[in-house]
């Protein structure tokens, strides 16, 4: 059952976050499998003759936000209302919140917000909306305001905050992660340690399409200064960063980049009779004997492991080795679903190697070679023959091996 915490984090200026656990959902997007949950953070900061609330949360948890709100403030003292971005799962609550509001808030966002949320929710929720440009400042209840666009992290519409004087960074979609963390900030390292696997899975699969804009936005951060400086990083879902906040971008740096883990290979394949499987038993155990840590997800009778978690793994492996039966002269169907969404996702410099089986005529492995060729991955060598494996084709595979490191 979901939940709410509110929860005070700073004295001046008085800051509050309003955090939504949800664990009722089990498919982000309605595509990728996340039972680990996820949080829905807003925030909202007490000024001088000014209320600003920073985004607000899925529609389902309206009148539990709403709820939660009036404990704080009273809902129609709120004079801004920040929006960084349009997704739903930010802005759900936002025509409740301006009804209870009596609309008396500006809403403030990109051009492009306003055209979405218009779209979203019909004119009424925009009739008092401020569109802000990219690096403009404006004076909030004492505060600086500077709004920083950052395109395709990950919709047109996504901008940051900064609060000058204090040095905060409202950031919602850049710098989150799935799950529902123990802890509200970093200040454990243990829970800093459960949580950051699931930014991973979350920058790919929400993110990995526009990868290389993370990078581009980051350093653009960087240059501004407001990175190195930040002395909290408030993000739209999971943890806040306020013991080492410039953690998080550094940790989306790295995945936007596909910087590896030393000897982490991800090894994936379908085996529908156990023909593909014998072939990645020696794709293991050489991968063992060379020091490597193969990082294994295969589709069986028994096992059918979630897409967003081997994505989620793509980022930080040196290599990838993909095993594939034909079915109906094509890829296995499990198979080439991953790749399509691995090449979306998740396209990196890194080298694949191809391991294949088939009855009466092989496919896979060429289909396999194809997509790849028109990806940024570096095709390393096909092995696929017919049926169970010969001695033959064990040491081709071991070869095989040798050459992708």
């Amino acid at each position: 059952m979901a939940s709410i915490i509110t929860k005070k984090i700073l004295d001046e200026p008085e800051l509050y976050l309003i955090r939504v656990n949800d664990d009722e959902i089990k498919y982000f997007e309605a595509t990728w499998y996340i039972p680990e949950g996820i949080t829905y953070n807003s925030y909202l900061m007490k000024l001088d003759n000014a209320i600003v609330l920073f985004d607000t949360v899925k529609k389902e948890y309206a009148e539990m936000f709403l709820e939660e709100l009036r404990k704080i403030v009273d809902l129609e003292e709120i004079t801004h209302i920040i929006i960084h971005h349009t997704e739903p799962d930010h802005t759900g609550a936002l025509s409740k919140v301006l009804e209870a509001n009596g609309y008396r808030a500006k809403v403030l966002g990109t051009a492009f917000a306003r055209n979405l949320l218009e779209g979203f929710y019909g004119s009424e929720i925009v009739k008092n909306f401020q569109v802000v440009k990219d690096g403009e400042e404006l004076k909030i209840g004492g505060k600086t305001f500077r709004f920083i666009t950052v395109p395709w992290l990950h919709w047109p519409d996504t901008m940051i905050t900064y609060v000058v004087e204090d040095k905060l960074i409202f950031s919602c979609d850049a710098g989150g992660g799935y799950s529902i963390p123990r802890g509200i900030d970093d200040s454990n390292e243990d829970v800093v340690k459960e949580y950051l696997p699931y930014v991973t899975k979350y920058v790919v699969t929400v993110i990995g399409h526009y990868h290389k804009y993370i990078v581009q936005n980051i350093k653009k951060l960087k240059k501004l200064g407001i990175i190195d400086n930040a002395k909290m990083i408030l993000p739209g879902h999971g943890l806040i960063w306020r013991k080492n906040p410039k953690r998080i971008f550094e940790h989306y740096e790295r995945i936007g980049a596909g910087v590896p883990e030393k000897d982490k290979v991800l090894v994936i394949y379908d085996s529908m009779y156990g023909f593909v499987e014998e072939r990645m038993k020696v794709v293991i155990d050489e991968l063992k004997r060379l020091g490597k840590k193969p990082i294994v997800y295969r589709f069986t009778d028994r096992e059918n492991p979630a897409i967003a978690d081997i994505l989620g793994e793509v980022p930080t492996a040196e290599a990838i080795i993909i095993g594939a039966s034909t079915f109906e002269a094509d890829i296995h169907p499990r198979i080439r679903y991953t790749l399509f969404e691995i090449l979306d996702k998740a396209n990196y410099e890194k080298p694949v190697l191809i391991i294949g089986a088939f009855g009466w005529g092989g496919v896979a492995g060429r289909k396999i070679e194809t997509l790849i060729a028109r990806s940024k991955f570096d095709h390393v060598a096909t092995i696929e023959s017919r049926g169970r494996p010969t001695e033959e084709d064990r040491e081709k595979i071991r070869e095989a091996i040798k050459a992708l490191f």
